[in-house]
């Protein structure tokens, strides 16, 4: 048996009883944190409260050899994989659960908060305005990904709001909402197709921690914003509705 456990926005508090209660029944508990990180905590807190060792994976150990770890010991023992935010957002974990299903392991997800409901929340934006999301990538080789940029341009043609989520890279750490911002501009200084002139920006910062910085503004002003610790993610909104707008007022400084 194979479960799939989301463990929330923060910390390991954020867990379901449900999720608990699977992970002090399983044999065997891994972890992947690349995907997204509980900036809360830590691992000796997560083992403390769950019980249970962790043996926290590389993005190898899941993408490219979980015959080696994940599904070998699946194959006769109850195993859960734990994961930051909800357990079936990262296709990788998609991938992972065929995988296993094909090779005649029992799987089930245990679902937990998520960073995509959590900016709806936070923000007062209305979660059926969201199209498609994209991830803003640190640089390879200098080249700047021209993908979220593109993703902008179909929602915002559609009246649609765009989530970023921002890279998480084992050299360069974690991605900042001002350095992603930096990264869309110069897109657009490359392009000069208008998709960003006076864009609205809504950066959050902290989802699930008991103080989480939400701030809306013109992109350019959102860049010099300082929002502190990670794990940071940006919106770019598409035109607002009023109930949009009033909330982004209250709840993120926003001053049309």
């Amino acid at each position: 048996m194979l479960t799939f456990i989301g463990l929330g926005l923060w910390d390991e508090k954020d867990i379901s009883l449900k999720g608990l209660e699977a992970i002090k029944k399983a044999d065997v508990a891994y972890a992947e944190f690349y995907t997204s990180r509980l900036m809360g905590t830590t691992l000796e807190k997560l083992e403390a409260l769950y019980g249970k060792p962790i043996k926290v994976l590389d993005r190898e150990d899941v993408e490219q050899h979980p015959g080696d770890s994940i599904l070998k010991d699946a194959v006769d023992k109850d195993v859960v994989l734990l994961t930051g935010g909800d357990a079936m957002v990262a296709t990788t974990h998609v991938d992972l659960r065929l995988r296993a299903q094909k090779m005649g392991i029992k799987t089930a997800v245990i679902h937990g908060a998520s960073i995509a409901s959590a900016v709806c929340g936070l923000a007062g934006l209305q979660n059926y305005r969201f199209g498609k999301s994209a991830t803003i990538a640190f640089p390879y080789k200098n080249v700047i990904s021209e993908a979220p940029y593109d993703t902008i341009k179909m929602n915002k043609a559609n009246g649609l709001h765009t989530l970023l989520f921002l890279d998480i890279d084992k050299a360069q750490g974690y991605m900042t909402i001002n350095k992603g911002i930096e990264l869309l501009l110069l897109v657009e200084e490359r392009r000069k197709e208008g998709v960003l002139r006076d864009a609205l920006g809504v950066g959050i910062a902290r989802a699930g921690s008991p103080e989480p910085c939400v701030k809306a503004a013109r992109l350019d002003v959102l860049q010099s914003y300082d929002f502190g610790g990670p794990l940071h993610i940006l919106v770019i909104p598409a035109e607002l509705h009023f109930l949009e707008e009033e909330a982004l007022e209250a709840l993120a400084e926003y001053m049309p």
